[in-house]
């Protein structure tokens, strides 16, 4: 059964998935022609052949210590991270997540939330959470193995001989949601499961209307009705995906936009195929007037109800932050 823009919001804003029916698919293929000619018109995403998928878990105690590992690999020997890894094939992030924190650490994990999506190219995705320590008894190094050489909790990281530096911020963003999270941040946001072959980011776009100050979001000018998709260039920054699609819904002098974080996250894993689709809410300070569209899209106005609903995802620290990395 087709759904209307305001369930598919609504299914949105609640971190689930949507179904793309063959009428959507082949409005999808249409819609990205152009998009394409820019891409790799043959390219599939293969978990750790064509597509990297890290996941990683920012684990933070009652008394602010947060779960660390000890490196085994020769390359970063007893140097500390967090424990993190790349996700197998056929396999969910929330299910990489829990073996990564099992393996590394000798703990069960249950995931709370992603806090943070960081890519690089667009290809290269890393998915981090949070959650709590269910069970499980803490590695020694008398249990070293492959995976890691021991696990700690770390009262302050500083004190260690980091890996990277990249998880310093990856920790503190973490601390701010646990501090914060019943006042400030977005509600808690797991990956939807869904059968997927390619890369793809979704848009809700808005924008309020001068005449009326209703909140208005873009849709396709179609029977059915949906939300602009494109495929996700893998050699080019997300930011240049994002920038390219903005000019074939709205053309070249598109208007100053602001990217706030992403909604949904919907991943293939043991589901077919190895693809990926974030759903990305962006905003117009300008008014509908004022934004002129291509003829496939139209401004679309939505009930006082839902546009509330959307209006309080605006502010900051009202998505999963999505992270580019240069």
């Amino acid at each position: 059964m087709s759904l209307t823009i305001e369930k598919q919001i609504e299914l949105l804003l609640s971190g689930n998935s949507l179904e793309i029916d063959d009428t959507h698919e082949a409005s999808h293929a249409a819609q990205t022609d152009a998009l394409e000619t820019r891409t790799c018109n043959n390219y599939v995403p293969i978990c750790q052949k064509t597509v990297a998928y890290i996941v990683a878990a920012v684990v933070i105690n009652e008394h602010g210590d947060v779960l660390m590992m000890q490196e085994a690999k020769p390359s970063c020997l007893k140097k500390w991270y967090l424990p993190a890894g790349r996700v197998q094939p056929n396999e969910n992030l929330v299910d990489a997540v829990k073996r990564e924190v099992l393996e590394e650490t000798g703990l069960d994990l249950a995931p709370e939330t992603l806090i943070l999506i960081e890519c690089a190219s667009g290809s290269w995705f890393r998915f981090v959470f949070t959650g709590k320590i269910t069970g499980g008894k803490l590695k020694t190094l008398e249990e070293a193995n492959e995976e890691s050489l021991q696990a700690s909790w770390i009262q302050n990281i500083n004190d260690l001989t980091l890996r990277a530096n990249d998880i310093i911020p990856l920790i503190e963003k973490a601390k701010s949601y646990i501090t914060n999270k019943d006042t400030l941040h977005y509600p808690s946001l797991i990956p939807a499961n869904k059968s997927l072959n390619k890369l793809l980011l979704r848009l809700v776009i808005t924008s309020k209307k001068r005449a009326t100050n209703k909140l208005h979001v873009l849709t396709s000018n179609a029977v059915q009705a949906y939300l602009p998709i494109c495929e996700i260039n893998p050699n080019c920054s997300l930011l240049s995906t994002l920038h390219s699609f903005m000019e074939e819904l709205f053309g070249s002098g598109v208007a100053q936009h602001r990217p706030h974080g992403v909604l949904t996250v919907e991943f293939s894993g043991e589901q077919e195929g190895d693809g990926l689709c974030l759903t990305l809410l962006v905003s117009f300070k300008l008014p509908v007037e004022d934004i002129p569209t291509m003829g496939k899209y139209i401004w679309h106005e939505l009930p006082e109800n839902l546009a509330t609903n959307i209006s309080h995802r605006l502010p900051r620290n009202k998505t999963v932050p999505l992270n580019v990395i240069r």
